[in-house]
């Protein structure tokens, strides 16, 4: 059964495994349905003990232990039905059938929850694994970068083992402080190869590059380098692969620089209000060179005075969805949270509020960076920006 059941997610893998997982979650109360027109009608002389049996135990095997509850309480209900309408109360045939129901129904329910207890012991254990390693390559961002106080929040989804490709980093430099969120494409170990390469040609590139468009073709290049080496990656990776990345330069000046690679605009929060810095010329996420047309691109430019606040994201953020399917509302959460946090204190309230918006269930890992512009004011509080990875 343990072979069966740590099967079922590869099955689930494509469309058609996800279509026939489904209907394996649905052939128990199947075989109840047809127990019930079978007992019902003329049809009636057929012995259905055994089908009535094999409910549970096929429960067991796909729904976990409340799946199993419910399939043996539809048994039971289906048992006592046809039962009565056949009138065979007092038959040594019918308390048979629902000892052995009584027994498989009890042998599923403590198997399936003994299984589920160890594979989810087994998923703890590898997620902690795979968290541990992606955290070897994204260190914490400090509190405070020249003219801005930082902090940063990385949170691991719920829904598997596997931790997914978003980075970030935030260095001080001559030429000011440069910070960089993307997104790998894929997961797994090929994906965490993949941040640390485009992370670490970015901590070399920001200190000797002046030009921030520079610091990207590096980060790039280093990416086709790193797909180029045999046999490092999947062949749907070579096929597919691309990151989306975003360069983001606040020098002593007012303002930010940023290139953007197809990854999600950053916002600046001005005087409680919040406003997409979009690019006025897109480009194409680093891997798609292919499609980049006309003139060289250049660094963008946008006004980021003392006080604002600037936020940079991952894709997953944006894209949580709660029952009804709808988008997380990132801009509105940033206004509704009260002026003067500080920036761990603001990615801790945005925490809590795609928490609650996705119901405690992320199905793709989150990466955020906040930047305040200082003034020259203070230093931060004590006990550093970084508010640490987190698993749902």
């Amino acid at each position: 059964m343990q072979a069966l059941l740590r099967s079922f997610p590869r099955l689930g893998a494509g469309g058609h495994g996800r279509v026939l997982f489904a209907l394996m979650h649905c052939v128990p109360f199947l075989i109840g349905l047809a127990v019930l027109v079978i007992e019902l009608t003329p049809a009636h002389f057929i012995y259905t003990g055994p089908l009535l049996t094999a409910i549970p135990a096929l429960a067991a095997v796909t729904l976990g232990p409340k799946g199993t509850t419910a399939a043996a309480a539809l048994a039971l209900v289906v048992g006592v039905t046809t039962a009565t309408y056949n009138q065979a109360w007092g038959t040594l045939q019918v308390y048979t059938n629902f000892l052995a129901l009584a027994l498989v129904s009890v042998a599923g329910f403590l198997t399936s929850s003994a299984v589920q207890t160890r594979r989810q012991r087994e998923l703890d254990q590898v997620r902690q694994i795979a968290l541990a390693a992606q955290e070897v390559v994204l260190r914490p961002v400090p509190a405070r970068l020249g003219p801005v106080w930082a902090a940063s929040l990385c949170l691991a989804a719920g829904t598997g083992a596997q931790v997914g490709g978003d980075l970030y980093e935030a260095v001080q430099t001559r030429y000011g402080v440069r910070m960089m969120v993307g997104d790998v494409r894929g997961k797994g170990l090929a994906a965490v190869r993949a941040v640390a390469v485009a992370a670490g040609a970015f901590r070399e590139a920001v200190h000797y590059e002046d030009d921030l468009v520079e610091v990207m073709n590096h980060c790039a290049a280093a990416l086709r380098r790193e797909l180029a080496v045999p046999g490092a990656y999947d062949e749907d990776v070579l096929l597919e692969g691309f990151t989306t990345v975003l360069i983001a330069q606040v020098p002593e000046e007012p303002v930010v620089q940023l290139v953007n690679r197809g990854h999600p605009p950053p916002l600046l929060l001005h005087q409680g209000r919040v406003r997409a810095l979009t690019p006025a010329s897109p480009l194409p996420p680093v891997g798609m060179e292919d499609l980049v047309t006309g003139p060289p691109p250049e660094a963008e430019s946008y006004t980021f005075l003392p006080g604002d606040r600037l936020l940079l994201y991952t894709d997953g953020v944006i894209e949580a969805r709660n029952r009804d399917s709808e988008f997380f509302a990132l801009p509105e959460a940033m206004e509704g949270i009260r002026p003067g946090t500080t920036p761990p204190e603001f990615l801790d309230h945005l925490h809590e509020a795609l928490v609650r918006h996705a119901e405690g269930d992320l199905a793709d890992d989150v990466a955020m960076l906040v930047a305040d512009r200082l003034d020259g004011g203070p230093e931060p509080p004590p006990g550093g920006a970084d508010a640490g990875r987190r698993s749902l």
